[in-house]
């Protein structure tokens, strides 16, 4: 459980540091901190919180908080803890390396070795954490199973999924399937509302290869018509446009951050249900509720920033310069093929 913890401040410390706040906005947010570790603790073990790592995790939190850094007293009258027990905590982190003292003012600020706390927690490991409790609420407002999926090279991969507790699901096992990008609401909705650049990149990849599954790739007209009228409408669809899975029918919306794409929401039913125009009519306000709120979690969190989103599969293009596509993002990771 602190290891989960120490993750959950670590995005705090990946994102750029932020002016300072209000003392007393910083004092709550401490005592959140704290409350949440030791109510977490108390669920989910039998064992005592180990206080002295949930006070270095919240000094670790106040000095994020409070720009240009802080003194020993500054910290104390914030945490409420002593100022012999604040500069023991801090002088421990100093060893580890995580803080550092300024020999001017005596004051004390992060390092950029805190960024390593969250560098093994990806992306779409972020929204599947987020999604994961809201999904659950959607589940019971429109009962048909919903998935999260995010861009994995040349197809969607589903990251987080109710497939597994709807009554009407198909499939259970969802997560970490592979849904193929021209022929999927999620993956025509990604192409429709990436930036620019992005979207062309991807359509040349796609192109270049062969078989069924890239053929509206290389028919620019009738593609570009598909992804303009998603666009216009607010989401993508498929109505039995998968070869692998005739009978389904699905709507998609997408996930945003920083006028980017960074994931897809969809909504998927058998299409002897509903047509498409009905689906949007009765679920498409649901669904956008939801990516709204996940949106909002991404941005308030700040869980994507620039050093984690550089390596990984939401940019296309590697920071070292390469061309697009290239290994650094997990080429070889398990495919499957089913799905949608």
């Amino acid at each position: 459980m602190i290891f989960y913890c120490a993750l959950s401040i670590g995005r705090v410390f990946s994102a750029t540091i932020k002016t300072c706040p209000n003392v007393h906005q910083v004092h709550n947010v401490v005592l959140t901190i704290e409350m949440s570790i030791n109510m977490q603790n108390n669920e989910q073990t039998e064992y005592k919180t180990v206080r002295g790592l949930t006070r270095g995790l919240m000094l670790l939190n106040m000095l994020n908080k409070l720009d240009g850094g802080a003194s020993v007293g500054l910290l104390a009258e914030l945490s409420g803890l002593h100022r012999t027990t604040v500069r023991r905590l801090l002088e421990t982190l100093q060893e580890e390396g995580y803080v550092r003292r300024s020999p001017s003012d005596d004051s004390f600020r992060l390092t950029i070795k805190v960024r390593q706390l969250s560098e093994g927690f990806r992306d779409e490991q972020w929204i599947s954490a987020l999604a994961a409790p809201l999904l659950g609420d959607l589940l019971r407002e429109v009962v048909w199973p919903t998935d999260v999926s995010t861009l994995d090279v040349d197809a969607m991969v589903v990251r987080e999924t109710t497939h597994r507790f709807s009554r009407l699901s198909f499939h259970r096992a969802m997560v970490g399937r592979r849904l193929p990008l021209l022929k999927t609401a999620s993956g025509l909705t990604w192409l429709a509302f990436c930036p620019e650049q992005e979207r062309k990149e991807l359509i040349e990849m796609l192109a270049s290869r062969p078989g069924d599954d890239y053929q509206l790739a290389r028919e620019p007209l009738k593609l570009e018509a598909i992804l303009a009228r998603a666009r216009k409408e607010g989401y993508g669809q498929n109505y039995r446009g998968w070869d692998q899975e005739e009978k389904i029918a699905s709507i998609a919306v997408p996930l945003r951050s920083e006028q980017r794409v960074i994931g897809c929401l969809n909504l998927v039913y058998m299409a002897s249900a509903m047509t498409i125009e009905q689906a949007a009519e009765k679920h498409l306000p649901a669904l956008q509720r939801v990516a709204k709120q996940i949106e909002e979690g991404v941005e308030s969190q700040a869980i994507l920033v620039a050093g984690t989103a550089k390596r990984h599969a939401f940019t296309l293009t590697p920071s070292n310069g390469a061309k697009p596509f290239a290994v650094w993002h997990d080429s070889a990771r398990k495919r499957v093929n089913s799905g949608w």
